[in-house]
């Protein structure tokens, strides 16, 4: 059996670097005044809506931190999806995990290669998430939505060829509430140098998209 290298793309893949600058925001408000004329008591106003009322802005967040990125995916399906992988994972180094995780199975079983990485990441808001679940899938174009797949879901399928070599990689963006749930599925065949079909791929990302999301919403209820 022969030994081929492998590309330059995949190379690259096997040890990625994920951060993510999340940057806060503070809420203001300015203390309420009252009449210092006692004779103009009678005819005071009352106070006004926004100093009576409590902020409209506060922000109440469902997920609150990231939970365990390799206890994500079930044991079995990473068999299925990774052959030949340590089903534990491995877990990124991240620069605030409390916003942030990311875990990743790789293997070379034979002459095909597989790639599966699964991140959470929080939002300060149920908009925010939104906004960057949008930017993401404009990115991303040329995918589809994945119906019932958390509060809005999305898939595509890229194929890429570098030195004669295939590669083809699924991207599943899932967004629930303030957290975003994004899977990264690829393979490559070393021998013939074709990629897996896209059903595969795709099928593969949405399966373990659909269980980082199960595991996201049973952390929060744990």
């Amino acid at each position: 059996m022969r030994s081929l290298p492998l590309p330059l793309a995949l190379t690259a893949r096997i040890s990625p670097v994920a951060v993510l600058a999340c940057a806060g925001w503070a809420l203001t408000s300015g203390p309420l005044t009252s009449a210092q004329n006692t004779d103009a008591a009678t005819t005071q106003k009352p106070p006004s809506r926004s100093q009576s009322a409590p902020s409209s802005t506060a922000v109440s967040k469902t997920y609150a931190s990231a939970p365990a990125p390799c206890a994500g995916v079930a044991a079995k399906t990473v068999a299925s999806l990774v052959p030949g992988a340590k089903t534990e994972g491995k877990e990124i180094p991240s620069t605030d995990t409390t916003l942030r995780r990311t875990c990743s199975w790789n293997a070379l079983k034979g002459y095909d290669y597989r790639w599966l990485d699964v991140s959470f990441e929080l939002m300060d808001s149920d908009e925010a998430a939104q906004a960057s679940y949008k930017e993401r899938v404009g990115d991303k174009s040329g995918g589809g939505a994945v119906p019932g797949l958390g509060d809005e879901g999305y898939s595509v399928v890229n194929l890429a060829t570098e030195d004669k070599q295939q590669t083809r990689e699924g991207t599943v963006f899932a967004r629930v509430a303030n957290a975003l749930v994004v899977v990264t599925y690829n393979g490559s065949d070393f021998e013939t140098q074709k990629a897996p079909g896209t059903d595969e791929i795709n099928k593969g990302a949405i399966k373990a998209a659909k269980e980082a999301v199960a595991a996201l919403r049973a952390g929060a209820k744990s």
